[in-house]
């Protein structure tokens, strides 16, 4: 990209764990940069990163903050997103937004550039990033769409505690040592949100991650459901989701049942896998060698193993999937459509 035209980018939630990637991508990828500006809250402007060996002040994000801004990535929340991205969008700044606020809205493009990088073009000054679990789902799904076609998915999620951020993360490792002392465990964060009841997820799973919707399921569920069909671009898909929060720190792993609507050979489908962009096929069942977090954690790319025809339903797979929820599922998928944007724009 060297040869590109030089760009203004703005990083709003620089000081978080997913900026902080976005940052780190940006150096290593060599975005054509003519001006980084960090931006964050008011508590944690004046604080300095490191960028390509100079420091970079962070700076309050602000409406004036993105003058002159060509590409701007949001990881701050979603309050944050809905406030400033209209400020951002009226001086010309494009958006590439990792909060749910903009996912569902019929204007937005909601992008995973393995499946629909040709969205991006539509946008009307913002692009959504999806949901961490159903990037990495649907990134796997695609190849699989196109060639046989997909009418339901079944999908459990096994999700790290790093998506909630850096004080569950800290929650986790307090809870873990507590438990092996013999002390009591006082849960203080997850299920996060403004939630009355806590609980312990040292040592356990909580079927739970944000609250819950009147149907039954979370919002994270329905993110999963909703975002899948959009991205797809199929209604008529069949999706349904059980999202749990496991004490890994880095890495959702998803167990993926998928009833396609032609035959298939599963060799092929492994071939066909093993051949699509961004997709890493883990699968020897002989070795036991299937995806692991621990292995994926700090890679671009997303693992599927455990591919096996379903025993009672002769037109559906289980599959096992794995990526690093900071990375593909956040800070490198945007960062992949920011380098599409900067392309487009030359």
């Amino acid at each position: 990209m060297s040869n590109q035209k030089l760009f203004n980018v703005a990083v709003v939630g620089a000081t978080g764990a997913v900026g902080e990637q976005i940052i780190r991508l940006l150096a290593e990828r060599n975005f054509p940069i003519q001006e980084l500006k960090l931006l964050s809250s008011a508590r944690s402007a004046g604080s300095k990163i490191a960028f390509k060996g100079q420091d970079i002040v962070v700076q309050e994000a602000t409406p004036d903050s993105f003058e002159g801004v060509d590409i701007a990535l949001f990881s701050a929340g979603g309050d944050v997103s809905k406030a400033l991205i209209p400020e951002a969008i009226s001086r010309g700044t494009v958006c590439v937004d990792n909060t749910s606020a903009f996912r569902m809205d019929p204007e937005t493009p909601l992008v995973v550039p393995e499946v629909n990088i040709d969205k991006v073009s539509d946008h009307k000054g913002v692009i959504a990033n999806p949901n961490c679990s159903t990037i990495q789902m649907v990134q796997t799904l695609k190849p699989l769409y196109d060639r046989y076609g997909i009418s339901r998915i079944i999908v459990s999620t096994y999700q790290a505690v790093s998506g909630a951020g850096a004080s569950a993360i800290q929650e986790m490792l307090r809870q873990s040592r507590e438990v092996l002392d013999g002390r009591e465990v006082e849960p203080k964060i997850l299920p996060v949100g403004s939630l009355p009841k806590k609980h312990q997820i040292a040592f356990n799973a909580i079927p739970q991650i944000d609250k819950f919707v009147d149907n039954g399921f979370t919002y994270e569920e329905m993110k999963m459901i909703n975002e899948t069909k959009k991205i797809m671009g199929d209604d008529t898909l069949e999706v349904t989701a059980t999202c749990v929060r496991i004490p890994v720190v880095y890495g959702h792993s998803e167990s993926v049942y998928v009833e396609l609507k032609s035959d298939f050979d599963v060799e092929e489908v492994k071939q066909l896998l093993a051949d699509s962009p961004g997709i890493v096929l883990q699968d020897n069942a002989a070795e036991q060698e299937y995806p692991l977090a621990t292995e994926a954690a700090g890679k671009l790319e997303t693992f599927v193993g455990r591919v096996r025809r379903d025993l009672s339903n002769p037109r559906a797979l289980n599959l096992w999937i794995v990526s690093d929820n900071l990375l593909k599922g956040a800070a490198w998928n945007a960062v992949q459509i920011a380098e599409y944007i900067a392309i487009e724009q030359n």
